[in-house]
This record gives C-alpha cells, sequence and structure tokens, in this order.
C-alpha cells in the first residue's frame, strides 16, 4: 500500500515538474503574411474550417494545450503542418496540390491524434470532394 502511495505521490511531482519545461506554452499566433486567392468566401470558410487549425496562423489553442505532455505533442503537430503548408504563408506550387489533395484522399488529413478529440473533423467521401474542389478552385 504505501508502494503505491510513494508511486502516487511521484507521478504527481512528475506531472508537476513537466509543467515548468517552456515548450508548448507559447500560443502567440505569427501574422497572417498572405493567402491564397480564395475562389470564393465559401471555398475559404470550407478550407478553414478543415485545414486551418493545424496549417494556418489562425490555431485555436484549446485549453488542454496547455497542459504537458499534450501541449508539446500539440506544439509539434502545429509547427510540422505550417510547415508542410501554411495557409497564412502562402507559397506554393501545383506539386503541392497533389500532395494536398493526395492526403485529403488517402485519410492522412486529418491526423488520427486531431480528430480522435475532434471526431467532426474526420471527412467522409462527399466532405473530402468539396474540399479538393475548394482547394482546386483556389489554388
Amino acid at each position: 500500500m504505501k508502494k503505491k502511495f510513494y508511486a502516487l505521490i511521484g507521478a504527481v511531482i512528475l506531472f508537476g515538474l513537466i509543467q515548468l519545461v517552456p515548450f508548448g506554452h507559447d500560443h502567440t499566433n505569427p501574422p497572417i503574411i498572405s493567402e491564397p486567392k480564395w475562389s470564393s468566401p465559401q471555398a475559404r470558410a470550407l478550407v478553414k474550417k478543415h485545414c486551418f487549425q493545424c496549417h494556418s496562423n489562425e490555431t485555436e489553442w484549446t485549453w488542454y494545450s496547455n497542459i504537458a505532455p499534450a501541449s508539446w505533442l500539440i506544439a509539434m503537430d502545429v509547427i510540422e503542418a505550417r510547415e508542410h503548408f501554411n495557409f497564412s504563408d502562402w507559397k506554393t506550387s501545383n506539386e503541392d496540390l497533389d500532395e494536398l489533395k493526395e492526403e485529403i484522399e488517402t485519410d492522412e488529413m486529418p491526423p488520427i491524434q486531431y480528430w480522435i478529440f475532434h471526431p467532426d473533423s474526420k471527412l467522409n467521401e462527399q466532405q473530402k470532394q468539396e474540399l479538393i474542389q475548394a482547394l482546386e478552385s483556389s489554388i
């Protein structure tokens, strides 16, 4: 019984200490530099709904993005996503559009770690086609 109690105390202390690691706590978004020339406000709204949370400088940070180790994972996902495609700092080509379409068609986007916590972000076939059409018409 004592060992379990000490293990619990140790886990609580460790959890408290990892909160002191600064990585993942800076939730300031960089400025918006440029966006694609959207074909319509609806196209932008559709892409914003499905992609901007990670692939833009308009990330809305959730409450659990302040708690390590989740804060570390979320920060890494957003950093990596913005490096691949950033709709707020848009510099892309047709090859990038092909990659975007493939990621959507093969269910690589949104990634599982995102849609587990946001089940409504999982795209059905119709939503995939609508999103791809919005991207194709705008890029």
